[in-house]
């Protein structure tokens, strides 16, 4: 695994759900604040994001826009004003009455909007940093690849084949990938581009998510990397923020705990896979880490699993 498929894996909750949905005339829809985060492509015409105590972003054909911190926001035909935002309809009433499958040689706009529900109690610092909204414009001959995974995702709600209940949570699963990669490469400020643009230390974080039960030490990641053990550990703790056995530490219980939500592993085999002795060794650790113990981080969990 790499250091982004962990970050979303580590965190991704259920299925994630879409709607395509056309409006002609004045509209103002209003998504409350969300447990997870959102997406909206713009797939014919334009509209407005009107981001709770942000600015206002307008979106255009082809525009692809993430909220990966579930802020509450408006979408709008264009720039409303306080009072019209205030009065704004509740989008699932607003969805309601309109027509999803529209005729594309029909006028309005069409929109793909989404949700992916996501455990935020233990965030990568990678989604962590990413800013509230992300949008990406449409640009001739950029983001190759979310453009495909959009062109995809249109054709299949357009008409629903043999299939589609497995290609659409995939597809989607596939956008949202494609849209933290595309912020990435072109992110102007924030941490984590720059710490995978940095040869020595996403060598060094590579080894760790490929194997974290493996029985790292400084040295034995150091050659790992190819440099010195003080090169690695200047390099990656002024990059990540903290030492890499620190970091290996921190990633070995967030893994835990996912393994606690999502399975019903035993704690031993749980403990195998993350790099601990026992369970009691990961008992410890964890104890120190959540302020609760396994089994109960487990039972409080039990809901929020993705079969939930």
């Amino acid at each position: 695994m790499d250091v982004v498929s962990d970050a979303i894996s580590a965190v991704r909750l259920g299925q994630p759900s879409s709607h395509r949905v056309r409006v002609t005339g004045s509209w103002c829809a209003r998504l409350a604040p969300y447990a997870g985060a959102g997406f909206h492509v713009v797939l014919k015409g334009s509209c407005w994001l009107l981001p709770d105590g942000a600015e206002p972003v307008s979106l255009g054909v082809g525009d692809a826009v993430l909220l990966p911190h579930g802020a509450g926001h408006v979408i709008a035909d264009s720039p409303a004003d306080a009072a019209a935002v205030e009065k704004a309809v509740p989008f699932e009433r607003w969805r309601a009455g309109t027509e999803p499958r529209a005729r594309s040689d029909q006028g309005g706009t069409e929109l793909l909007c989404g949700k992916y529900r996501l455990d935020r109690s233990r965030l990568h610092p990678l989604m962590a940093e990413l800013p509230d909204a992300v949008h990406l414009p449409q640009r001739v001959g950029r983001h190759v690849e979310l453009r495909a995974a959009i062109d995809l995702l249109a054709g299949e709600l357009d008409a629903r084949r043999p299939g589609s209940c497995i290609a659409l949570p995939s597809l989607l699963d596939l956008l949202l990938v494609y849209m933290i990669r595309s912020w990435m490469t072109e992110a102007t400020s924030g941490t984590w581009p720059g710490v995978l643009g940095d040869p020595v230390t996403a060598a060094a974080l590579r080894a760790l998510h490929s194997d974290p039960a493996a029985g790292w030490t400084n040295d034995r990641l150091a050659a790992e990397a190819g440099v010195s053990r003080p090169t690695l550990a200047r390099r990656f703790t002024a990059l990540v923020g903290r030492p890499p056995m620190t970091y290996l530490t921190w990633w070995r219980l967030t893994l835990a705990a996912a393994l606690l939500r999502d399975s019903q592993e035993t704690l031993a085999t749980i403990a195998g896979r993350v790099g601990y002795g026992s369970p009691y060794a990961l008992s410890h650790a964890f104890e120190r880490e959540f302020g609760t113990t396994p089994g109960r981080y487990r039972a409080a969990n039990a809901d929020r699993s993705p079969a939930a």
